[in-house]
């Protein structure tokens, strides 16, 4: 996002949200390797939006809670966490470089969930559904062209019980502020409860304030 960590929060506050998850973009840069005090100083300084917000959001009554978009180095596919704490991130980190199936089948995440973010966007890979908890069927970046509509075809074609609506929050302008949600029926304590509620499909979608969409 290009957005101040404090305007993001107050932005999302203002308009009535409980509760975000933080999924910044969590991309490996070979410069670092894979471990050692460069990869740490990488994660610590991807962390500082993090502990802002949270920050931010006690000033403003907004939870804010971690998450990470990530993308393995075989292509530009971007892959959302829900569940995910701190202590997650090195071994997260370090397994970038071997793709997206290797992660699936080599680190284990049972209280978590994870899901393609805008898998029909132009420059997409299809990955085996087998690998996803789910897709992000509702990307709601003005400036790209998520084809949510297939998304959601696709989805249902291959009974993915995690549909997730998103705003995918970068500009703080135009039709991408704070545009879509999800709605609960309790706020979420954690990450790992807002992966609870995403597994449980007791949830529906919100978009553009108005229009209401069931997982």
């Amino acid at each position: 996002s290009e957005v101040p960590v404090s305007d993001l929060v107050a932005t999302y506050a203002g308009m009535g949200y409980h509760g975000v998850v933080l999924t910044n973009h969590f991309i490996f840069d070979p410069a670092t390797g894979t471990e050692g005090p460069a990869v740490e100083k990488r994660i610590a300084a991807w962390l500082n939006d993090y502990r802002e917000a949270v920050e931010a959001g006690k000033k403003h009554g907004l939870t804010v809670m971690l998450g990470a978009e990530i993308r393995f180095t075989e292509n530009n596919n971007d892959y959302l966490i829900y569940g995910l704490r701190e202590e997650m991130l090195p071994e997260i980190y370090r397994l970038l470089p071997l793709g997206v199936e290797h992660f699936r089948q080599n680190y284990a995440m049972p209280d978590s969930v994870f899901l393609q973010a805008h898998p029909f966007r132009d420059g997409m890979v299809e990955v085996d559904p087998a690998i996803l908890d789910g897709i992000e069927t509702f990307n709601m970046h003005p400036g790209q062209r998520s084809r949510n509509a297939v998304a959601n075809l696709y989805a249902k074609k291959k009974g993915f019980g995690i549909r997730l609506v998103a705003s995918d929050f970068h500009f703080l302008r135009g039709r991408d502020v704070a545009v879509s949600a999800i709605r609960t029926k309790t706020m979420p304590k954690d990450p790992f409860d807002v992966s609870r509620i995403l597994k449980s499909g007791d949830y529906s979608g919100e978009v553009g304030n108005q229009a209401l969409i069931l997982p």
